[in-house]
C-alpha cells in the first residue's frame, strides 16, 4: 500500500505539472463512473428493441416443436395442396400467439399496474364512509400537523439564534421554553403517525385477506387452483407474505407520498414569506429548485432499474423455496423410507442458490443507482440550496460597509440587520433541510412505487386467476394432441371448451344418478374415456374395476364437480342448503384439527350435529361399528389431537367410513 501511494503521490505531482489539480482528476473519475452507470442501465432498454423480435420468433420456435408435433406429423403425411393450407393455418396461429405476446405486460410502472392497483385499492377501502377511510382522515390531519409543527419549530429556532446574537437573555429563554414545549405534541404526532401507519396496513391486510378467503374458498377453487389451473404454484405464499408486503407497501407509501406533498407544499410558501421579509425576488429561488430537481429527477427515473420485475422474481422465487420446505414437512415419512434426503437436500440447495442469485442481482442494481441518488441528492441540491439562501442576501441591496459603525443609532441598525439575516439563515436552513429532506424520500418513493408495481402485478393476478377459476376457466401448459378432431374436445384460443351440462333433479325421491355420453378427460387433456354412458338408481351396488390410469377415480371427480365436463349431460341430485347429496370418500383420508367428534362428523360442525339431533351416544355407536370405540374410550369425544399422526393407516380409512355412516 506505501508503495501504491507513492507511486499515486508521483503520478499526482506529474498531472499538476501538466495543470491537472487533484480535485479536476476525482470530478473526471466521478463523471466516468456516473456515465458507466448510466451507459450500463441504458443500454438494454436500447437493446431490447432490436432482439425482442429475434427473441419472440426463437420462443414460438420451441414452444411448437411440442404444441404442434402432431400436426407436423400430419402435414409430412398430406398432399401438397393439404400442405399449403395448414402451413397458412400454423402461420396465422403463430400471428396470433405472438400479437398476444406482444401485448403482455410484465411487472411495472404502466398503465396495467394502475388498473389492478386501482382494483386492488377497491377492495381496502370499499366505500367513503368505512373504517379504513376514517384511519386515512385522521392519518392525513396528523401528517399535515406534523409540517406545521416542522415550520414552527424552524422559525423557533431562528428565533433562538437571533437573541443569542442580540445577546436577549429573557427573549431567549422564553422562546427556548416553547421551544420544549413544542417538543411534546411533536413527539405526540410522531409516534401517532406511525402507529396510524401500522394500523392502515393490517386493515388493509384484513380486508384482502378475507376477500382472497372468499374467492379462495369459493367453487372449491382451493382444489381447481393447484390441480386444473397452471398459473399459480404458492397460492399459499401469495395469500400470506404477498399479501401482507402489499399491504405494509401501500401504507407506507401513502404516508411516504402524502407527507412530503404537504412539506413542500407549505414550506414553499413560508420561505416565500421569508423571502419577502428580506425585500428579495421571491421567483430566482424557487425556479431554480425547480429546475435542478425535475432535471435530476429526470435522470434518476430513465436509469432507475427496473426494481418491479426483479421484486416480483425475488418473490416468487421465494415462494418456491418455501413450497420445498412444505412438500419435506409433509412427505417427510415417504422421504424417510426411500431415503431420498440426498435428492431433497439437492432440490433445497438449489432453490436457495436461485433466490441468493437474485437477491444478489437486486443488491448491485441497487449499489450503482443508489450511487447516483446519494450524489445528486446530497451535493447537487445542498448547492441549489446554499444558492438559494444566500440570494435573497445578495440581492437585497443593503450593504453593512457602507454603514458608520462609530454612529450609535447606525451601530443599532447594524446590530439588528445581523441578527434578523442571521434568524433569516437559520430559519430558511432548517426549511430548506426539511424540504430536501421531502423530496428525497419522494424520489425514495418512486423505488418503493416500482417494487409495489411487483406485488401488486402478484396479488392482483392471484385474485383474477381465483374469479375465473370459480367460473370455469382455467389456463394450463398442455400438449394439445389431435383430440379436437375427433370431435370430442373443441378448443377455443388454446383453451378447451366445456360444453357438458349438470342437471339436477328436483323430484325428492328422485334420487338417480345419470351420465350421457360424457367423455372422462384429465386436466392435461388426456382422454381416458372418449363417451361414457352409466344410470345408477337409489338402492344399486356398483363396482368399478380395472388396471390404473382407466378412471375410476377420475369418473368420482366428475360426479363431485371437481373436474369440467367437456361434453354430455350429468344428472345429479340437488343439493340441500349448499350441502350436496351424495357423500364422498377420498382415496387419502384428510384428518381436520380438532377433537374426535369432529373428526367424526367432518365437515360439519359442533352446531350441525345438534341441529341433526346426533348425540354421544350415537357417535359411539357409530366408532363401534367401524371398529374405534377404543379412541373413544382412550381420548374422549373432546381431547383436540393432531389425528393425522395418532391414527395409523387403516384407523384413518375406518374413520372416513365412519363419516360415511354419520351423513348417511
Amino acid at each position: 500500500m506505501a508503495v501504491f501511494s507513492k507511486y499515486i503521490d508521483l503520478a499526482m505531482q506529474k498531472y499538476d505539472e501538466n495543470g491537472l489539480s487533484k480535485t479536476t482528476i476525482s470530478r473526471m473519475i466521478l463523471c466516468a463512473a456516473i456515465c458507466a452507470y448510466t451507459f450500463k442501465t441504458t443500454y438494454p432498454l436500447f437493446g431490447k428493441q432490436f432482439v425482442n423480435k429475434n427473441n419472440i420468433k426463437d420462443a414460438y420456435k420451441n414452444n411448437n416443436r411440442t404444441s404442434y408435433m402432431k400436426l407436423n406429423d400430419h402435414i409430412v403425411n398430406s398432399t401438397e395442396d393439404e400442405n399449403s393450407k395448414l402451413a397458412e393455418a400454423e402461420k396465422l396461429i403463430i400471428a396470433k400467439q405472438l400479437k398476444k405476446q406482444s401485448l403482455h405486460l410484465e411487472p411495472g410502472l404502466n398503465k396495467e399496474f394502475v388498473l389492478q392497483l386501482r382494483k386492488l385499492i377497491k377492495i381496502i377501502v370499499p366505500k367513503v364512509l368505512c373504517y379504513e377511510s376514517g384511519l386515512l382522515i385522521v392519518h392525513t390531519l396528523c401528517l399535515i400537523s406534523r409540517t406545521f409543527l416542522s415550520i414552527y419549530v424552524a422559525a423557533l429556532e431562528g428565533a433562538i439564534v437571533k437573541f443569542i446574537v442580540q445577546k436577549d437573555l429573557k427573549r431567549f429563554v422564553i422562546v427556548l421554553l416553547k421551544w420544549f414545549g413544542i417538543a411534546i405534541p411533536a413527539t405526540f404526532i410522531n409516534s401517532m403517525i406511525r402507529f396510524l401507519e401500522s394500523k392502515l396496513s393490517l386493515a388493509f391486510r384484513t380486508r384482502l385477506v378475507r376477500h382472497s378467503y372468499r374467492l379462495y374458498f369459493k367453487n372449491q377453487n382451493y382444489y381447481r387452483v393447484s390441480n386444473l389451473d397452471g398459473r399459480i404454484e404458492n397460492a399459499d405464499h401469495r395469500l400470506t407474505e404477498d399479501i401482507a408486503i402489499f399491504s405494509t407497501s401501500v401504507a407506507h407509501l401513502y404516508s411516504s407520498v402524502t407527507k412530503p406533498c404537504f412539506d413542500l407544499m407549505l414550506i414553499g410558501f413560508a420561505l416565500m414569506r421569508s423571502t419577502q421579509k428580506m425585500k428579495a425576488n421571491i421567483v430566482s429561488g424557487p425556479t431554480l429548485a425547480i429546475v435542478v430537481i425535475s432535471l435530476t429527477a429526470h435522470i434518476i427515473r430513465v436509469v432507475s432499474p427496473k426494481f418491479g420485475q426483479l421484486v416480483a422474481e425475488e418473490a416468487n422465487r421465494y415462494g418456491y423455496l418455501r413450497h420445498i420446505h412444505s412438500r419435506i414437512i409433509t412427505n417427510s415419512e415417504e422421504i424417510a423410507f426411500y431415503g431420498g434426503h440426498k435428492v431433497e437436500l439437492q432440490q433445497l440447495r438449489q432453490a436457495y442458490n436461485r433466490l441468493v442469485t437474485q437477491m444478489n442481482n437486486i443488491f448491485i442494481q441497487k449499489l450503482w443507482f443508489v450511487m447516483l441518488e446519494q450524489f445528486f441528492m446530497k451535493y447537487v441540491w445542498s448547492g441549489t440550496g446554499m444558492i438559494m439562501v444566500s440570494l435573497p442576501i445578495l440581492m437585497s441591496g443593503t450593504s453593512l460597509q457602507k454603514k458608520n459603525v462609530n454612529d450609535p443609532i447606525s451601530r443599532d441598525v447594524l446590530n439588528s440587520s445581523v441578527s434578523e439575516r442571521t434568524q433569516y439563515l437559520t430559519t430558511a436552513r432548517n426549511l430548506l433541510i426539511s424540504a430536501a429532506d421531502a423530496i428525497e424520500r419522494l424520489m425514495s418513493s418512486y423505488k418503493e412505487i416500482v417494487a409495489l408495481a411487483g406485488y401488486t402485478y402478484r396479488v392482483a393476478g392471484m385474485m383474477q386467476v381465483f374469479e375465473e377459476t370459480a367460473q370455469g376457466v382455467y389456463h394450463k401448459n398442455m400438449i394439445v394432441e389431435n383430440n379436437e378432431m375427433n370431435g370430442i374436445i373443441e378448443f377455443k384460443d388454446g383453451k378447451p371448451i366445456a360444453k357438458g351440462r349438470i342437471i339436477y333433479t328436483d323430484t325428492p325421491n328422485d334420487m338417480t344418478i345419470t351420465l350421457r355420453a360424457i367423455p372422462v378427460v384429465t386436466p392435461n387433456c388426456d382422454i381416458v374415456v372418449s363417451s361414457l354412458t352409466l344410470c345408477i338408481e337409489q338402492g344399486m351396488h356398483l363396482l368399478i374395476t380395472g388396471p390404473n390410469g382407466c378412471g375410476k377415480s377420475s369418473l368420482f371427480r366428475i360426479l363431485s364437480g371437481l373436474w369440467p365436463i367437456y361434453a354430455g349431460e350429468l344428472h345429479i341430485p340437488r343439493p340441500v342448503e349448499d350441502k350436496p347429496c351424495m357423500f364422498y370418500i377420498p382415496q387419502r383420508p384428510y384428518m381436520s384439527t380438532g377433537s374426535l367428534c369432529d373428526q367424526i362428523i367432518y365437515p360439519d360442525s359442533r352446531e350441525d350435529m345438534l341441529r341433526k339431533g346426533f348425540t354421544e351416544n350415537q357417535l359411539r355407536g357409530i366408532l363401534k361399528m367401524v371398529c374405534l370405540e377404543h379412541i373413544a374410550q382412550r381420548d374422549g369425544f373432546n381431547a383436540v389431537r393432531d389425528w393425522k399422526d395418532i391414527l395409523s393407516g387403516g384407523e384413518k380409512q375406518r374413520m372416513a367410513i365412519a363419516r360415511l355412516f354419520y351423513h348417511r
